[in-house]
Formats: C-alpha cells, structure tokens, sequence
C-alpha cells in the first residue's frame, strides 16, 4: 500500500484521442506536496505519512505548528492529511512527491468536498418526484408532502428525507483513470469530475478496487530536498570569459 498526494482541482477540460475522439478530463495540480512528519508503529500505534501541500504565511500559523515545520525542514503548508503505508513504503521526510507518482492508465480513488449548494428542497436533495400538477395540488407541487403518521406513529422519524441543506459533504469517486501527467509542471489529468468546487483540495491515492499496474513505482516518485536545492545546469556552467579589445 503506498501513499497518496494532496492535489488542487484547477478545473476540467477535454483531450484528444489519436483516432480523434474526445476524453473529458479534470486537471489537478500537486502543489509542492511534501512529506512532513512519520507515523510508526512503536509511537503512534499505526504506520503513515503525513503530506502537507500549498504555501502558507508564517505569521497565520501558531507557534506549536510552526515548530511541528520546522522539525521537517519545509515550509508551512496550507493542507495537511495522512496516508496509511506498510513499513516499507515510507517516503522520507522533506521529499517532494512528483507527478510520476502515478502512472498513466491506472485507476485512482478521489476524496474531496463536494460543491455547497445552500438551502435545497426534496426534488433537488433527494430526486423526489414531486406532487401532482393538478387535482386538488395547489403551491405546493414541490414539496414533500407529508412526513410523520397520525396517531402511529404520531411523530417524524430521524434521518426522515426532507428539504434542506445540500452539498460540502466529504465525496470519494472510485476508479478515475489517469490519462495523462505532466512532471514539469506537476499535473496529473483523470477521466471524468472530481468533487469539489474550481480551486479546492482533493486526496488522490491508488484505487483498492482494481488491479495495480506492474510498473508502479514503489514507494513512490519523489524528489529529495538535496536534489531540490542543487543549482541548475546553467548555473554550473563556467562563464565565458569576455573577449578582448581588438582581437
């Protein structure tokens, strides 16, 4: 079992196949996600790792997160979740998973908020049909009608299915197929929509109902805080000394 990634759902567009067909796609980003803290056996009682993604101010944090940081070496980050591992498919800690951590054509389980849709009524909340457009119905035709007996049971059960409020539920959606990654630029494109609002944060990990790919690199795909930090290859390169005058 390897971890997941904390991605940002940037929005949905559509590729093309080479026989011309279209596959609509949503794009999600990994925004310096980076490994910040272990969770063993021995200490915690269970074995993960803790992602944080996204930037976030040093002064909107409190000292004691600030400090948890700064033990891990990396920036503050905006989103922190957990993933369960085996012992050995931890990521070290400060490493940056990339998005070669997925390989192209293998399914994914997306978990995210689903979009808020305020004060909703039944029709809306739970597909109920409705009442009649005629025959003694009048204002009324969306409504759910009635909700609780006379004398039995003489009250509304709980969990009852009425109006109410709608969406900002936490949503997993199994089995999304990865089309396509871009390392570069870190994005990684699924087939289909994700839950979530245009700018939220998702949770993307192998699925557990199909079968893994046998190229899947195990623990993951990461980069290591020296390889981060190593100078480019034009910064190495020696600087070309100035020609002289009237050569």
């Amino acid at each position: 079992m390897r971890s997941g990634v904390i991605a940002q759902k940037m929005g949905m567009t559509r590729i093309f196949t080479n026989a011309g067909e279209h596959v609509p796609v949503t794009v999600l980003r990994l925004a310096n996600c980076q490994v910040v803290a272990h969770r063993t056996k021995d200490k915690n009682g269970y074995v993960a790792v803790q992602l944080g993604a996204g930037a976030r101010k040093i002064n909107n944090i409190g000292k004691a997160e600030r400090g948890h940081f700064a033990v891990a070496k990396v920036e503050p980050k905006r989103k922190l979740a957990e993933f369960r591992v085996e012992d050995t498919a931890l990521i070290p800690i400060g490493a940056e998973i990339t998005a070669d951590h997925f390989v192209v054509g293998q399914f994914v389980d997306i978990t995210g908020t689903s979009i808020g849709k305020g004060f909703a009524g039944p029709m809306k909340r739970w597909n109920f049909a409705g009442l009649r457009a005629s025959h003694g119905v009048s204002i009324s035709h969306r409504s759910h009608g009635s909700t609780g007996g006379r004398q039995d049971p003489g009250k509304t059960f709980k969990n009852k299915k009425m109006a109410g409020h709608l969406g900002v539920e936490r949503i997993t959606t199994l089995n999304l197929k990865v089309v396509r990654t871009d390392i570069e630029r870190g994005l990684v494109l699924v087939e289909g929509a994700v839950p979530g609002a245009k700018g939220g944060w998702i949770t993307m990990r192998d699925a557990v109902k199909k079968k893994l790919p046998k190229d899947l690199p195990v623990p993951g795909k990461f980069r290591l805080p020296e390889e981060m930090s190593a100078p480019s290859a034009s910064a190495e390169a020696p600087a070309v000394p100035p020609e002289k005058e009237g050569a």
